[in-house]
């Protein structure tokens, strides 16, 4: 297979596409969305190459970019490689601690940062770290410290620069190679100290060459990226945008995802479980406050959505006339009201980060929603399974995609073998040799490939637990089976060791506050509600109905109820919003022994 490198695949889409515009931004100022096109996009790439070689930024030299997306962000990005230069993300999120180990990781001596919290962290970082010699803000808005180590994105690519710049960044773009490193990305380290995965221009290709032949897309639609560019999913994605000249907005802002979908009336969006979880325990809560006569317009829509979109059409069955004439009525009366809910131009959504439940994925496919499920990892530059268009099992993460190989090895793991799989871990060799068997990269990911080559994860090998009576517990299956309810808003479970399962719960504060005022239920505060017998009664019922189909020793036998979320902020949750097990266990080691003992 003869791939393409990124940054030539950029440089020809400039030519191609001219004045179409390439991404867009939100100026929140005019309230309105900017363009910025293709012709712009290569120019602003180009002037910030030679900034980066006026710098002295060598080929094969780490450059990182600390930043919430942004369209700086994807310039910073192929810049660095357009100079044979590695990218090195670390997400906005990360703590003053966790970037100043990437930074000495990776000997980082130029850092792009997108926020005045990042900036802040970094100049902090910057007064006593070795390698970091120059910070670039992205955004104006930034206040920089006057000094020598502080400059702004414009003033950097102002800089007067020798001829002889010119002519290196064309030797560079001559010498780019499939084979150079592309980007070391570090992993959310939910277990041990971050690894930084290695991938090289070689995975990137065949990332893009396999989604090709995976997907029906052209330069005509248009994606919403709204998840961290610093994540592989998202960012591959956007190359992969990039390299077909679907037109990208950047939303720098997640909490208002659902107000910028209706904006921007998308085709295409990654996203991740999470979302349509909110979304579901959002409808179900207007359905409840429906009248009756709605409520069954609502359900008998959604069954003959059902029947048109998940028993015929998925398994490209021909749809009856009678059953075609009632979708059509219930497509205008409720279906597309509720794709309405996504900007109601959405062809198809991939989904990714986590599993979610087979029951979620029917209920949005019911009315028209693509959902497109996959799996992946940052070793294996994201997808390696995909839903079709046809065929697809809800309960599966899609087959194998073009290109790559999985199979099934010794305690069901999973392993993957093909062009996307990485180079190494960063400076880590005795690392890198434990994940690789006999050419295969083992995952870590526990599952089963059925009958029709569909790959159904079961969970993560590192977090099946087993009880001190020597039953083993799969807890992301516990978990995905409570967090779809509307009162759970988080949850982690306990049983490692352990006579029994137990779980450390957090409510969706907005709906127990709710379910409090329409029983009556006097509170001072969040912590005097979740701790009123009422609420526990409920969350006791909630507990044992969506636990029905797991077996007595599998399920949870006692719980707490924690009054503030998991967060990132705390270490609780990785930046990927993975629960970090080990760091839950021990700050809350007090109330889970509480658990055990009563």
């Amino acid at each position: 297979m003869i791939y393409k490198h990124l940054v030539e695949d950029i440089k020809c889409n400039v030519q191609r596409f001219k004045d179409k515009n390439a991404i867009y931004f939100k100026n929140i100022e005019q309230d309105n969305w900017e363009g910025i096109s293709w012709t712009d996009f290569g120019s602003r790439i180009q002037n910030l190459s030679k900034s980066l070689i006026n710098f002295g930024i060598e080929g094969q030299q780490n450059v990182a970019v600390f930043a919430e997306n942004m369209p700086e962000w994807i310039i910073a990005d192929i810049s660095i490689m357009s100079i044979r230069a590695v990218t090195v993300p670390i997400y906005a999120t990360n703590s003053k601690k966790e970037a100043e180990y990437i930074i000495n990781d990776a000997e980082v001596s130029l850092l792009f940062v997108g926020g005045q919290e990042e900036y802040d962290k970094a100049f902090e970082i910057s007064q006593t770290n070795t390698y970091l010699k120059l910070i670039v803000a992205l955004n104006n808005s930034i206040k920089i410290q006057k000094n020598k180590n502080s400059i702004y994105l414009n003033d950097f690519v102002a800089i007067e620069f020798p001829k002889r710049v010119d002519t290196e960044l064309q030797k560079r773009h001559y010498e780019c190679d499939l084979n150079d490193l592309a980007s070391i990305i570090y992993t959310s380290g939910t277990t041990g100290e971050p690894k930084g995965v290695m991938l090289d221009h070689n995975n990137f290709a065949a990332s893009l060459n396999a989604h090709d032949f995976e997907l029906d897309v052209d330069d005509k639609d248009s994606s919403l990226s709204f998840l961290p560019l610093s994540h592989i999913y998202e960012r591959s994605w956007v190359f992969f945008c990039l390299h077909v000249g679907i037109e990208v907005y950047f939303n720098q802002n997640p909490k208002l995802i659902a107000e910028v979908l209706k904006e921007v009336k998308p085709t295409l969006m990654c996203t991740v479980p999470r979302i349509f979880e909110k979304i579901f325990a959002a409808i179900q809560d207007k359905r409840k406050e429906a009248s009756p006569t709605k409520m069954k317009l609502a359900s008998w829509a959604l069954g003959i959505g059902n029947a048109y979109y998940n028993n015929h059409k998925r398994l490209e069955k021909k749809v009856p006339f009678a059953l075609k004439l009632k979708h059509k009525v219930a497509d205008k009366l409720v279906l597309s009201k509720l794709r309405a809910v996504f900007g109601g131009r959405i062809k198809f959504m991939p989904c990714g980060g986590a599993p979610l439940a087979a029951d979620m994925v029917s209920y949005f496919h019911s009315f028209g929603l693509n959902i497109k499920c996959g799996y992946g990892l940052t070793e294996t530059t994201a997808t390696v399974s995909l839903f079709g268009y046809t065929h697809f099992e809800f309960n599966s993460a899609g087959k194998t995609i073009h290109g790559a190989e999985i199979k099934i090895g010794d305690n069901n793991e999973i392993l993957v073998k093909g062009p996307g799989v990485m180079k190494g871990y960063y400076k880590k060799p005795e690392a890198t040799a434990e994940v690789f068997k006999d050419g295969w990269f083992c995952t870590g990911d526990a599952g089963t490939m059925d009958a029709e080559g569909n790959l159904v994860i079961t969970d993560r090998i590192k977090d099946l637990m087993k009880t001190s009576g020597g039953k083993y517990i799969a807890p992301q299956k516990l978990e995905l089976a409570l967090i779809n309810d509307a009162f759970i808003e988080q949850i982690a479970v306990i049983g490692d060791q352990q006579k029994y399962v137990t779980a450390l719960a957090v409510p969706s504060f907005e709906n127990i506050k709710k379910y409090a005022i329409e029983h009556s239920i006097n509170f001072k505060d969040i912590e005097e509600l979740i701790n009123h017998n009422q609420i526990k009664d409920l969350f006791e019922k909630r507990f044992e109905e969506l636990q029905k189909e797991f077996s007595k020793f599998e399920k949870i036998k006692k719980f707490t109820l924690l009054p503030k979320e998991f967060s990132i902020e705390a270490g609780e949750i990785t930046a990927t919003l993975k629960l970090k097990r080990k760091v839950i266990q021990q700050k809350y080691k007090e109330l889970i022994d509480k658990m055990y003992k009563e």
